[in-house]
């Protein structure tokens, strides 16, 4: 018997340029559902990890993320919106969202 491979499809989420969303990978756990991204514009940010995600999902470092600067001290501190799965950093990788950054 003959598997054949599919390949599924695979749904990405894509920072939204309308709303100040970017991309960035987690540098350093700084405690606290505090953490050091670097983000894809070469700023390095103060991130901070909603209540909503903190209970729900792990973040590492290296982990990949979208951030949203705060309207207020936006080139340092910022806010984890989502966080990527390998299948979707690997789409991430080959579509060439994160040649920038890696």
């Amino acid at each position: 018997m003959v598997e054949q491979q599919q390949e599924q499809q695979i749904r990405v989420r894509i920072p939204r340029k309308d709303e100040n969303e970017i991309l960035g990978i987690i540098e350093q756990m700084l405690g606290a559902s505090r953490v050091r991204v670097r983000c894809l514009d070469g700023k390095t940010r103060m991130g901070r990890i909603p209540g909503r995600l903190k209970n729900r999902i792990w973040i590492r470092e290296g982990d990949v993320v979208i951030v949203k600067p705060w309207d207020v001290q936006g080139d340092q501190k910022c806010d984890i919106i989502w966080r990527y799965t390998k299948t979707q950093v690997e789409w991430l990788k080959r579509k060439g969202f994160l040649n920038d950054i890696l």
